[in-house]
């Protein structure tokens, strides 16, 4: 598979090492050089450096050849802006977003992404450290 990570932080670059140990060609793209420096010596993957909400980065590191897109940055907004753009203006097969804030991420889910939320998802864990039963409520089950 084809995949393409925009954000090449804890989340991104832990992401990036597992695929591309996994026999996948990933291309890691990210605005700062130095975030490369999470990625082990090892790794087999392209580091591209530039913006994924830019379309001609976009373009310059494949995306048009891409199976998967998944965005990691900080930001929920450029996550979603470039989750868009690739499913929308590249036609990617398989776009995963992740979202920190559980309101954005119900609504961004709404819109057809397939979004991650560590907030949801941590507390949930945690409620069920804590208390030893299942979470109920809103969330992903």
């Amino acid at each position: 598979m084809n995949v393409l990570i925009m954000g090449c932080g804890r989340l991104g670059s832990r992401l990036a090492t597992l695929l591309a140990e996994a026999g996948h060609a990933v291309t890691i793209l990210d605005t700062t050089p130095n975030s490369f420096r999470r990625l082990p010596e090892t790794f087999k993957g392209t580091r591209a450096i530039g913006n994924g909400m830019d379309g001609p980065v976009l373009e310059r590191v494949g995306i048009r050849q891409m199976d998967a897109f998944i965005a990691v940055t900080q930001g929920d907004n450029r996550n979603y802006f470039a989750s868009q753009m690739a499913r929308e203006v590249y036609g990617v097969s398989r776009v995963l977003c992740r979202i920190y804030d559980p309101v954005r991420e119900e609504i961004f889910r709404e819109l057809g992404l397939e979004t991650f939320s560590p907030t949801s998802l941590g507390a949930k864990i945690m409620f069920e450290m804590l208390l030893g039963q299942p979470a109920a409520g809103r969330g992903r089950e």
